[in-house]
């Protein structure tokens, strides 16, 4: 299985957090290979940046820690994941997921993410 981690299951796990579920750390554990994505990583820079996401350390050299440790890749966004974003009903608002269940589905990953709402899209989920 290939796996993306959205934004907050990416933060989770580096934390080694409580909040992640347990499908959730095997998923990590057992996946052949595990991206981020680009969005999320601008996701993080913001929230970070407004002081409503406080990181143990500064960005770059927690990803740093995450490819090292985990081998975690960062997903870039493609002309093809824009493209994919028309075909996504309008159930979801926020503009970073739309973006991560484009790139799901668009490379054929599980999104890690316990937003409900993404659930309802086609695309594979764990939880």
């Amino acid at each position: 299985m290939k796996i993306l981690l959205d934004t907050h299951a990416f933060i989770w796990a580096d934390n080694d957090s409580q909040k992640l579920s347990s499908t959730a750390k095997d998923a990590i554990a057992q996946a052949m290979m595990r991206y981020v994505s680009i969005v999320s990583i601008w996701e993080i820079q913001i929230k970070s940046s407004l002081g409503k996401l406080p990181l143990r350390k500064p960005l770059a050299a927690l990803l740093l820690d995450q490819y090292e440790q985990n081998s975690i890749q960062i997903l870039p966004i493609t002309p093809d994941h824009i493209y994919r974003l028309a075909d996504l009903p309008p159930i979801h608002g926020d503009p970073f997921d739309r973006m991560l269940i484009a790139q799901a589905q668009h490379e054929d990953l599980t999104l890690v993410t316990a937003d409900e709402k993404i659930a309802q899209y086609a695309v594979q989920t764990a939880w």
